[in-house]
């Protein structure tokens, strides 16, 4: 690996060969970022309470409330993409219990996790955003919380819900974007050193949250964000955001 300019990128397709601040070959991107998933799997969950100090579950719990209306018509499964843990889809299933509900990850150690938590509630799919087992047009969701920017290649997933969602159906993107101007300080010293401190003391993997910070530094804003998923297929339908702009939602309508 080398090192890279660690700018915001504007397009997604810059992010294809990067691994934070590292320059990587697209399946080493793949490999580095599968495996370090894998390694943090068990305490996701508590290291993301302790980074956010909890709002990241007032903001999953918008999300959720948000792809529940949206779905709202339509038959079929939701996937819950980079399900991870299995915290939202498991949200989604409490409020629509006959509704089929597919954690869907990469990570066969995030995976164990949701499996572990959730049982037969759900249903699992071990696969890559890229290149999913699903028919076109079957899916009446698709909710994608704090993933994209981990994707091999985040546009090509994109492309890919587009394919699996049926007509009229949406994505519900959640992902962390640029802080404004005058809160960008403040945020900045929590990711640089209190967001890998923890990495290191609790998941005992302080390279993993470096990755992650550095991840989210490169990741496009919001407005570019909007033009990525237009390019993919989709309309943007509503944008919300939280926490002076640390993260941002997307509600993307397959044109």
């Amino acid at each position: 690996m080398t090192q890279v300019k660690p700018a915001r990128a504007t397009r997604l397709d810059e992010l294809r060969e990067t691994f934070g601040d590292q320059a990587v070959a697209e399946a080493g991107r793949r490999d580095a970022v599968t495996a370090l998933f894998d390694r943090i799997a068990p305490r996701y969950d508590l290291m993301n309470d302790l980074m956010s100090f909890g709002t990241h579950r007032m903001w999953k719990s918008t999300m959720v409330k948000t792809a529940l209306k949206q779905i709202k018509g339509q038959q079929g499964p939701i996937v819950d993409l980079a399900g991870g843990t299995g915290d939202i889809a498991l949200a989604i299933k409490a409020a629509d219990p006959m509704r089929d509900v597919i954690v869907a990850d990469a990570s066969a150690g995030m995976l164990a996790q949701a499996k572990e938590r959730a049982g037969n509630q759900l249903d699992y799919l071990h696969a890559p955003a890229e290149d999913l087992p699903l028919a076109d047009n079957s899916v009446a969701g698709v909710t994608l919380a704090f993933g994209l920017r981990n994707m091999t290649h985040p546009r090509q997933a994109l492309e890919e819900c587009a394919r699996v969602l049926k007509p009229g159906a949406s994505l519900v993107l959640l992902e962390f974007s640029k802080p404004a101007a005058w809160f960008a300080p403040f945020y900045a010293i929590h990711s640089r050193y209190i967001i890998p401190a923890l990495g290191a003391l609790v998941a005992r993997d302080k390279g993993a949250y470096n990755y992650l910070v550095e991840s989210i530094r490169r990741f496009p804003a919001a407005g570019d964000i909007t033009r990525e998923l237009e390019a993919s297929g989709f309309q943007v339908r509503q944008t919300r955001s939280f926490m002076f702009g640390v993260a941002m939602l997307h509600v993307a309508e397959v044109a």
